[in-house]
């Protein structure tokens, strides 16, 4: 039950990413912003969502246990990753989007966590995507999910870098 409720907190924080992209791209686009990586986005949507089937399913189905000397330790993983999050949407503000969109003439950002890291959102997605299902001993979903994400990751990556250094030039 508590790691349904965990896994319900999830989705409406990823509902409220939701909301936050959608206003986001609304102003983007005014200023001009352009969207690239189109194709690879609606696999990076079903990824999530198969993890947040995937991980509660894992642990019903297949009666996993929890295991509190590896559950309490990556609930915390999961809420340092929930804070990483959202520490890089409030340094990027309006820039933020859940899909890559660049706004032409528009610097770079160098502050929060882009000081120390080039992609520290990613660094919250890896570490969530392992955390959560491991939360409940949901080791396949946290498998299947790591080697998709890494993947995904692989094309996002290259295709956020291209459209940053547009900016750039």
């Amino acid at each position: 039950m508590a790691y349904a409720l965990l896994i319900g907190l999830v989705v409406l924080e990823r509902l409220a990413e939701l909301v936050v992209a959608r206003r986001n791209l609304a102003w983007a686009r005014s200023k001009g912003g352009v969207e690239y990586g189109r194709r690879h986005y609606p696999w990076i949507v079903a990824a999530h969502v198969a993890l947040l089937a995937a991980a509660p399913a894992e642990v019903w189905l297949l009666d996993r246990p929890f295991v509190p000397v590896l559950g309490w330790p990556m609930l915390a993983v999961v809420v340092l990753a929930q804070g990483l999050r959202w520490w890089c949407i409030g340094t990027l503000g309006r820039r933020w989007n859940t899909r890559v969109v660049v706004v032409p003439g528009m610097a770079l950002v160098d502050r929060g966590p882009y000081r120390w890291l080039r992609h520290p959102n990613y660094v919250a997605v890896v570490a969530e995507g392992i955390a959560l299902p491991l939360v409940h001993s949901a080791w396949l979903t946290a498998l299947v999910f790591t080697v998709v994400n890494a993947v995904l990751l692989t094309i996002r990556v290259r295709v956020e870098d291209s459209a940053l250094a547009l900016c750039r030039s």
